[in-house]
């Protein structure tokens, strides 16, 4: 008899980048509430502190915030050292935290621009991610969840330097996977728009066109990430690894394909 996916995330640890606001925040809501002891890291610790305080009060488990900037590798041992010392595992590690800064033009993007992007969405991501895997070997395993965006197979020109750190993020996971199997898993989300803090400064009318894009026909809510999240993070998703999972509103279906409301549909 086939079992139900086990969805539980009963005495694991999770670790969150960025997990004190948008996103970051509704991933480490929803792991709590799956079971979870959350570890909320980014590089504003007050941040980080009052998240940890909402999570732990209205899910009743623990939650723990650390600061780290993600952008600078030599922070990076030493918070796993801290972490671990604290903690003793890490079950669970998502690579959220990111920056996308503007430009008005792509001339105008400068080395120091496209070095930080790079350094908090790729490079950091790397040095964490292979610190953490190490010990997740050595230990019981686990999983690894990159968050990137849809951007990083539909580029477009106003974030140029982010969404190519992402497609590097992209491959990042296919190669971990492939050299931290079988024990320990690694997946992509490539996330699409959601109403988090960066779509507050978006305009009704660019918002409205966003949207149009979409089969859906809206963007999504930060809640709407974490059925996949904990899908990849537990036991149910224990057979998926190297995987790109798009949780984008249908934005990367080709148009060609994508089913629009206009009186088509499937019969039979």
């Amino acid at each position: 008899m086939t079992q139900p996916p086990d969805f539980s995330l009963e005495g694991k640890v999770a670790l969150i980048t960025g997990g004190g606001r948008g996103l970051g925040l509704a991933m480490s809501q929803g792991l709590a509430a799956a079971g979870a002891e959350v570890v909320l890291a980014s590089r504003k610790a007050d941040t980080c502190e009052a998240a940890a305080a909402e999570i732990a009060a209205s899910t009743g488990r623990q939650a723990h915030a650390y600061a780290l900037h993600i952008g600078h590798w030599p922070e990076i041992e030493p918070f796993v050292e801290r972490v671990y010392a604290d903690l003793g595992r890490v079950d669970v590690l998502i690579n959220n935290a990111g920056m996308s800064p503007t430009y008005p033009k792509l001339s105008d993007v400068t080395e120091e621009l496209w070095d930080k992007v790079f350094a908090v969405n790729l490079k950091g991501v790397f040095r964490l991610t292979t610190l953490v895997a190490d010990r997740m070997m050595r230990g019981d395993g686990g999983s690894i969840i990159n968050i990137s965006t849809v951007g990083a197979i539909q580029p477009q020109p106003h974030a140029l330097p982010y969404t190519a750190a992402k497609a590097g993020l992209n491959a990042l996971t296919v190669g971990f996977a492939r050299s931290v199997g079988p024990k320990v898993r690694v997946n992509t989300i490539m996330a699409g728009p959601f109403r988090t803090g960066v779509a507050a400064t978006w305009t009704d009318e660019f918002t409205q066109g966003v949207a149009a894009d979409l089969p859906l026909q809206r963007i999504g809510e930060p809640s709407e990430v974490v059925g996949a999240v904990i899908y990849l993070a537990s036991a149910a998703g224990r057979f998926t690894t190297g995987a790109a999972l798009a949780v984008d509103g249908g934005l990367s279906v080709p148009q060609d394909q994508a089913m629009r409301s206009e009186g088509k549909s499937f019969s039979g």
